[in-house]
């Protein structure tokens, strides 16, 4: 049962408010943000104040927001942090994007949706199939339409064929309403790893953990029927081994509770009937191992030079496949440099002791250097030790760790008239340690 519910920006701004039950007062959303930014290190989901009527404070952070419920009574949180995940889904859906200025441009939609989900403090729907059919409101888009985008227009109008690839921003637009049933028919299916590793500083492999999942975000009035083709080899654990060449495995997996598993076990293919949204159809995870080799190595020397100066020379060497390229920003008290490239950046900063080495593509098969001159007060033999460990952070597209490969997508019956169906690929580093 929820009490209230409420948006926030990063700044403590208020940008949505609603009120179910009157047990308490608008002040509490300062006494939330107030006490949400005096903890220290990670946030915890749920917050009390006991000497406020004993509420209780459940949030998610989601596009750089605070989602927020307050409850008093003996509530499951976790019914409340999954019903907040929906709710921001179910925005994202509708205004095409979580941000601070879409909640702003879209919030008669929001207030319409909170009507229509909760009733009293009570979960209702969380469905967009059903919820389309009683939601009035129209999205306002925040990308403002420009006569110079002319990039797809050829002689004399005519659209162009030589962009066949979707702009990252094609999936960031709101689904179809019941009412409005023209626009775009487009399908899009990624498959998104996030990748945590631990390398020892004699190079060896300490830990490695994977995490993924393909989702699907549909924009098609109707779909009765999608079928997602995997990998044959993909196998579920080691007793589970199949085909012939190169196994994909993962150790466990978990699919959405719309997807058919008949022809899972035997062909390795997901049946599902997509409504408009987005949505995980399948989580999986590989922990401990890696079925190739991890995509960067460092190569470091820390001394001390004759004037007293602490010299860190890092060498990174990408091993990925010589078309690949990504974007990297390694994380390593005045400070001179030598980079090998004109288009890397370092940045020193006291507060965290941490240099900031910006890489903004870096491709397959090659390698870069990079040397750190810093002034340390007492530099001493001991306090060397203490340098590192460097940190990874980067975006690697069309490429996985696990390499699931979506084989087919496949739509039945077919849908009349013009329709895409869009395949994307994408690695993110989640913690990515070399020790020094």
């Amino acid at each position: 049962m929820i009490s209230q519910l409420f948006i926030l920006s990063s700044k403590g701004d208020h940008l949505i408010y609603k009120d179910y039950r009157g047990e308490a007062g608008s002040d509490v959303i300062d006494v939330f943000y107030e006490k949400v930014t005096a903890l220290t290190g990670d946030q915890p989901p749920v917050v009390m104040v006991t000497h406020h009527k004993d509420l209780h404070f459940v949030h998610i952070r989601q596009g750089g927001l605070y989602w927020v419920a307050t409850t008093t009574a003996d509530s499951s949180p976790f019914s409340i942090i999954e019903f907040l995940n929906r709710l921001s889904g179910l925005v994202k859906d509708y205004c095409g994007s979580l941000s601070e200025k879409a909640v702003q441009m879209n919030f008669a939609l929001i207030y319409e949706l909170l009507d229509e989900v909760l009733d009293y403090g009570y979960v209702q729907m969380t469905s967009s199939d059903v919820l389309k059919n009683f939601i009035q409101s129209e999205a306002v888009s925040s990308k403002p339409f420009s006569l110079f985008d002319l990039s797809n227009v050829g002689l004399f109008g005519a659209e162009t064929q030589q962009n066949k690839v979707a702009p990252s921003s094609a999936a960031t637009r709101p689904i179809q309403s019941s009412r409005d049933p023209g626009g775009k028919s487009e399908i899009f299916v990624d498959v998104i790893e996030k990748m945590s590793v631990v390398i020892g500083s004699n190079g060896v492999l300490m830990k490695a953990d994977i995490e993924g999942e393909v989702r699907v975000k549909c924009y098609m009035p109707s779909c009765s029927e999608m079928r997602i083709g995997l990998n044959e080899e993909f196998s579920v654990g080691k007793s589970q081994l199949r085909g012939y060449g190169a196994a994909v495995r993962v150790d466990e997996c978990s699919f959405h509770q719309s997807v058919q598993l008949d022809e899972f076990h035997s062909h390795r293919i997901l049946r599902l009937c997509p409504s408009q949204g987005e949505h995980a159809v399948m989580q999986y995870r590989l922990s401990d191992e890696l079925p190739s080799a991890p995509p960067f190595r460092l190569f470091p020397s820390v001394e001390r030079d004759s004037a007293g100066r602490l010299l860190m020379y890092l060498k990174l060497r990408c091993d990925l496949p010589p078309k690949r390229s990504v974007s990297l920003l390694p994380e390593g008290a005045g400070l001179s440099q030598e980079l090998s490239s004109p288009d890397q950046s370092a940045e020193l900063q006291l507060q965290n002791r941490t240099v900031f080495w910006k890489i903004p593509r870096f491709c397959g098969g090659t390698q870069l250097s990079a040397l750190f001159k810093l002034d340390v007060p007492g530099l001493s033999s001991a306090s060397m030790l203490e340098v590192g460990p460097v940190g990874l952070s980067f975006e690697l597209p069309k490429w996985t760790g696990t390499g699931l490969q979506i084989r087919f997508l496949r739509l039945s019956p077919i849908h009349p008239g013009p329709s895409q169906r869009w395949v994307r690929y994408v690695t993110h580093s989640d913690s990515y340690i070399i020790r020094i």
